[in-house]
């Protein structure tokens, strides 16, 4: 370890220092994020390729973030469907998340294509694609055949260490439902095993509250070592600085324009308070480039500030991070796309610009949410597109950069179609989604008050969903539960 890196993790360790003292003040989570955000880049900038220490401790907290996320996901989808009350519910609800997260999409698809033609993305490019070693590509280029029979799962225990999230889902699924057609006839053979998912419920979200709490570090350790990278090697990036300010501009409009209309119009709640209400998501999607990994901050999210109830949170959020996906299987597939085609001169017609949508559409089933998933669908699109896959190898040096934007995007628009649903289901808490964070964490504060002398004991009542966020030392403003889902009224 030589000084300037000794030096790097000395003053990282000091402004994790300066951050847990911001906390002890009880500073909005969000902020706090924020302000983690901006010292990564300051620490990034001022040590440039004398990070090698600080990279781990950011690279720590998504493997948390990353083995937290099959247990999540398959207690929220377990307890979500058992407390549904009926198969119907699950019907609906699933029918409208499906149709909602693939809808974002669609027009996240058109949105790129629109734009990339508009800009004439690509022309002038000249690409120089002979000679460019494809071989990467071929382990992740597969057939749409084989990527659904892959949907099914043959040994689900190497599928949730392997966060093969669909899988994961579908089998949680069959053994939620299994439960839910036993428990309308016979409740009480099932009842041990509701209460068992109960309990495994409250233990996990315990831990992921642990989790969680360690985000604002995170993220200056993160975002240090990807500016760290990125101000070494810029000058690497000018001959595709369109392309990626494009890819910028086209996600974060479908972010906040395209997702605020919809919250607008089919959620009716404010844009502006929605996006102020899940940026510690955001940003933790920025620094992460995960959609699975952010998973367990976007549900305490959902629940806790825009008053999305815990069935829909938990069913709708994951099923997010393999469908719909708009930034890394709709619009980067199609900038690609565009982009090879002016670059190249390939002529083009109506007709295979109508086939590009639909394949951005079916390869956003079963997208896995994780760094490096925009990679796979765009060889799968481009392969099915009979388009050179050599410009997927060309535009790797700006990908990891437009990572960033699209996995923001991802995890915006799975949060956006939870919320939609809620609001169709007419679950959408309005009270919480109104309160100014202070006020729920005070309403919170008075529910466990009020409901601490008559806490029942028994297995039939498990403790107040979300308990943990009072105990954390930070954050805990971020991730509370709605006061109806504390005291028990759903």
């Amino acid at each position: 370890m030589n000084v300037w890196d000794a030096t790097a993790l000395a003053v990282t360790l000091g402004l994790f220092a300066g951050l847990f003292a911001l906390a002890s003040k009880r500073l909005n989570f969000s902020v706090l994020t924020f302000v983690g955000l901006f010292l990564g880049i300051g620490v990034g900038v001022v040590f440039r390729d004398h990070v090698e220490y600080v990279q781990p401790l950011g690279r720590v907290y998504v493997n948390l973030l990353l083995t937290i996320v099959a247990p999540l996901v398959i207690v929220s989808i377990l307890s979500s469907i058992t407390s549904l009350g009926s198969t119907a519910q699950l019907k609906t609800i699933g029918g409208r998340s499906v149709f909602w997260l693939l809808s974002l999409n669609l027009v996240a698809i058109f949105l790129a294509l629109g734009t990339a033609l508009l800009v004439g993305l690509g022309k002038g490019a000249h690409l120089a694609t002979a000679g460019v070693d494809t071989r990467s590509l071929d382990q992740v280029k597969k057939p749409f055949t084989d990527v659904f029979i892959g949907f099914f799962p043959t040994n689900i225990v190497k599928d949730v260490s392997e966060n093969n999230i669909i899988p994961i889902i579908l089998v949680s699924i069959l053994v939620a439902v299994s439960c839910s057609v036993i428990a309308d006839k016979q409740p009480q053979k099932v009842a041990p095993f509701k209460a068992g998912v109960e309990a495994f419920r409250e233990i996990i979200y315990r831990a992921v509250g642990f989790v969680i709490a360690l985000t604002p570090y995170a993220v200056l350790a993160l975002t240090a070592s990807f500016t760290s990278t990125v101000s070494a090697d810029t000058s690497q990036l000018w001959p595709l600085l369109t392309l990626l300010v494009v890819a910028f501009v086209v996600c974060f409009t479908h972010t906040y324009v395209v997702n605020g209309v919809f919250l607008r119009v089919s959620a009716d709640v404010s844009p502006v308070a929605f996006f102020r209400k899940i940026l510690p998501a955001q940003l933790t999607a920025f620094s992460t480039q995960s959609s699975a990994g952010t998973l367990p901050l976007t549900t305490s999210l959902l629940r806790s500030r825009v008053g999305v109830p815990s069935e829909i949170a938990g069913f709708t959020a994951p099923l997010g991070t393999t469908i719909g996906m708009p930034g890394c299987a709709g619009i980067w597939p199609i900038l690609l796309a565009v982009y090879a085609v002016n670059a190249l001169g390939i002529p083009y017609g109506l007709t295979d610009y109508a086939v590009l949508v639909v394949l951005g559409l079916l390869v956003s089933i079963g997208t896995a949410g994780v760094p490096g998933t925009a990679t796979i669908t765009a060889t799968t699109v481009l392969a099915a597109a009979g388009l050179p896959l050599e410009v997927v190898i060309l535009t790797l040096p700006i990908s990891a950069l437009a990572d960033m934007a699209r996995t923001t995007n991802n995890v915006t628009a799975a949060a956006v179609a939870a919320t939609i649903v809620a609001r169709k289901e007419r679950r959408l808490d309005d009270a919480v989604f109104a309160a100014p964070d202070a006020d729920v964490t005070a309403s919170l504060a008075a529910a466990d008050e009020a409901a601490a002398p008559t806490q029942p004991s028994g297995p039939a009542l498990a403790a107040p969903d979300d308990e943990l966020w009072g105990v954390l030392p930070i954050g805990a403003c971020a991730v509370e539960p709605s006061p109806r889902e504390r005291v028990g009224a759903h």
